[in-house]
């Protein structure tokens, strides 16, 4: 089975993502990436691969998968078959490790947690007294908004820390047998996006950068992104833009230029459709 590599910082759009999944099945190809990954399946049943392992799993199922470990869940064969009363169900949380800083890695009280992500590259089952603990906090972790969730996150990091109710799925870390695994287009697209946003960037040029035609791209950035790709462009200048609106004293002109948009208008109006606000407002609103 290919590997494909992905980046969740970028396609989020956010260091740290917790994420509530409800499918007619888990659509992830195997894949992996750099940020730390913590699943918990609420209603599904299948295989999984984590790195060289494939083990079945069931509703309840908690694992832990450090960075840039393989991993992939695979539903029975008949959730694919359509039944609407199957769903696959299941609390995310990503994020990466460079949320916290050296300084924050270099204290005595964080070594636990330390060890924690590097045995997390094994892939790591959560079981017990500690799985029903979680159970309750991720829940909960998944209505969190803001700097909750950081707190939130860190609760959850210090309880699988001192747990010994941890399994590690594989014996050792993964190694795989192809040094040239796949790399993910669509994440080059998304990094691509970030640094060339405040210009013109067209369909075509991105997908010549994916190596695919235009009608390719955008099948294959829908399915993965569940959006259009340009949705997700307008996405990242309006954030942009809203970052300008709170940190500096830039005209709404000049902010609209800073943020990719040609004209003001085609600007308020795009702003307004995804915050409920005007610029101007939504600056009033922040002071």
């Amino acid at each position: 089975m290919k590997v494909e590599r992905t980046e969740i910082t970028p396609r989020l759009n956010s260091y740290v993502s917790v994420i509530e999944r409800e499918e007619s099945f888990f659509q992830s190809p195997f894949h992996y990436h750099p940020e730390l990954e913590l699943v918990y399946v609420l209603e599904s049943h299948g295989k999984r691969i984590i790195g060289n392992t494939v083990e079945p799993f069931d509703s309840g199922d908690m694992i832990f998968i450090g960075s840039n470990t393989p991993h992939v869940w695979l539903n029975d064969e008949i959730y694919y078959s359509g039944l609407d009363k199957l769903k696959a169900k299941a609390i995310v949380v990503y994020f990466n490790r460079d949320i916290f800083s050296d300084t924050f890695y270099a204290l005595k009280e964080v070594k636990k947690i330390k060890d924690l992500f590097a045995g997390a590259v094994r892939g790591i089952k959560v079981t017990g007294k500690t799985h029903g603990l979680l159970d309750k906090k991720l829940r909960e972790l998944a209505k969190k908004k803001d700097f909750e969730i950081i707190i939130g996150l860190l609760e959850v990091l210090s309880i699988l820390a001192d747990s010994k109710d941890l399994e590690y799925i594989n014996k050792e870390s993964y190694t795989p047998a192809n040094t040239q695994l796949h790399n993910d287009r669509i994440t080059e697209v998304l990094n691509y996006v970030k640094q060339h946003f405040k210009r013109d960037i067209s369909l075509q040029e991105v997908s010549d950068l994916a190596h695919l035609t235009p009608q390719s791209f955008c099948r294959i950035f829908k399915k993965r992104m569940q959006k259009h790709f340009i949705e997700y462009l307008n996405e990242v200048r309006i954030a942009h833009a809203c970052k300008l609106l709170l940190e500096t004293d830039l005209s709404i002109s000049e902010i609209a230029f800073e943020s990719g948009y040609k004209t003001v208008s085609n600007f308020n109006k795009i702003f307004k459709k995804m915050t409920d606000a005007s610029p101007l407002t939504y600056r009033k609103k922040i002071s």
